[in-house]
């Protein structure tokens, strides 16, 4: 919808709204990005979207599938684009690389940085960046870089960056992302970890990056030679229960066939939550404490009752010893709180399920409401004895190291790397 079919008023009457939402909410700080938020039209990068849809604060506008009805470009949510921006902390006649075209965030750079400054994006889709070259050209951005090609190996000939952004999910750090960032530069990426997604802002140390546990996102996963899958264990058959493992399935997938087979255990923790307070850190702690750490998703055609996770599509899980435990909720005598549990299957469910509840406690006593993890980016073949103290994740180009401030209360709660049979 153009903005000549509605009229000016009405455009900026919903950027207005939208703007005022994320200075609410807190997402918006800073006077300078609350001053380009307010200026740039995002409709005009959203065309065929509803006004209403490309004002929305907190929803992604989709702008390309693929053959599959796979989402492989789109126009970010506003709130997410605005709390990668603060993070960012971008200033005038910086030099910018944004990772993943679109039009509109690209603006927004153009503005924080000035015509002092220089911004270039890239993505490896052709239909996406002649898109965000005209949108861009058509919105009076006409300075801002627009490449073509495979965004693993960066682009050298505008390097060295002040800030690089991504704006697709990432599974790994590449090289040249950390090569081309300027000495005291700041990376900025949605990075996958475990299975869990954060926006983390890194800083450049040196060969290494050094970072603060993120925000929660979601964004299109990257494309091209930083392509990484999950892989899926089916641990009914049928297609019920499904484990989703980031770094490779377990070494021995066939020992959990017969696990389901085994009575339920469950252990309670007594540890409350509300119903809106954020746990994201749990997350991450249990990614890091947990081996077998994995996602559990319940096919909801296909559910018959066997697992109750508080949530269907993204429970946290883990396996060990030929059995599976998940991370569950239970309501308590305030109908605003619920309690953490862990239900488990398998010969040593009941000691599976005590593993899960104890690690709960432990986050819940050392961790809860703290800032989250450390969180460093080494490169591949780092020796281990130039590493932090922490779980490391290793993964094709980069060895990612969690570090969490409280000692370890418990024996297991430093792990080293565990092998899997296919991991990277």
């Amino acid at each position: 919808m153009a903005e000549t079919h509605v009229g000016p008023d009405h455009t900026a009457e919903l950027r207005g709204q939208m703007v005022d939402a994320l200075v609410a909410d807190g997402t918006i700080i800073s006077t300078q990005i609350e001053a380009v938020m307010r200026a740039v039209p995002r409709h005009r990068f959203a065309p065929d979207a509803p006004l209403e849809q490309a004002y929305d604060a907190y929803k992604a506008v989709f702008t390309k599938k693929d053959e599959h009805e796979v989402i492989t470009s789109s126009v970010s949510a506003p709130q997410i684009q605005a709390m990668m921006l603060e993070r960012a902390e971008i200033s005038a006649g910086m030099r910018i690389l944004e990772i993943g075209s679109g039009g509109y965030n690209a603006a927004l750079l153009a503005e924080l940085v000035g015509e002092g400054g220089d911004v270039t994006t890239i993505d490896i889709d052709p239909d996406v960046t002649a898109r965000a070259e005209r949108l861009l050209a058509e919105g009076g951005y006409g300075s801002v870089h627009v490449v073509t090609g495979d965004a693993e190996a960066g682009v050298a000939a505008s390097a060295p960056y002040d800030r690089i952004l991504v704006t697709v999910g990432a599974w790994d750090i590449p090289p040249a992302w950390t090569t081309q960032l300027a000495p005291a530069g700041r990376l900025v990426v949605p990075l996958r970890i475990k299975g869990l997604t954060r926006s983390i802002a890194f800083d450049r140390l040196n060969d290494h990056l050094v970072g603060a546990s993120g925000q929660v996102c979601g964004f299109v996963p990257m494309q091209g030679a930083g392509v990484h899958q999950e892989q899926q264990l089916l641990v009914t058959g049928t297609g019920e229960i499904a484990l989703r493992f980031d770094d490779g399935l377990p070494l021995e997938p066939s020992r959990l066939d017969n696990a389901v087979r085994t009575p339920r255990a469950e252990s309670w923790t007594g540890v409350r939550v509300g119903r809106q307070e954020s746990f994201d850190t749990l997350q991450l702690f249990l990614a890091t404490v947990l081996p077998g750490f994995c996602i559990m998703a319940v096919n909801p055609d296909l559910d018959t009752g066997l697992v109750s996770p508080s949530n269907k599509w993204f429970s946290m899980a883990t396996v060990d010893d030929g059995g599976f435990a998940y991370l569950t909720t239970r309501p308590t005598t305030d109908p605003q709180t619920v309690e953490f549990g862990a239900h488990a299957f398998g010969p040593n469910g009941p000691r599976l399920a005590e593993i899960v509840a104890a690690q709960v406690r432990v986050w819940d006593q050392e961790q809860r409401g703290g800032p989250g993890p450390r969180i460093e980016v080494h490169p591949a073949g780092t020796p281990d004895d130039r590493l932090p103290t922490g779980r490391v994740v290793d993964k094709r180009h980069s060895r990612v190291v969690l570090s969490w401030s409280a000692a370890p209360s418990t024996g297991d709660q430093v792990v080293p790397h565990t092998p899997t049979a296919q991991g990277e």
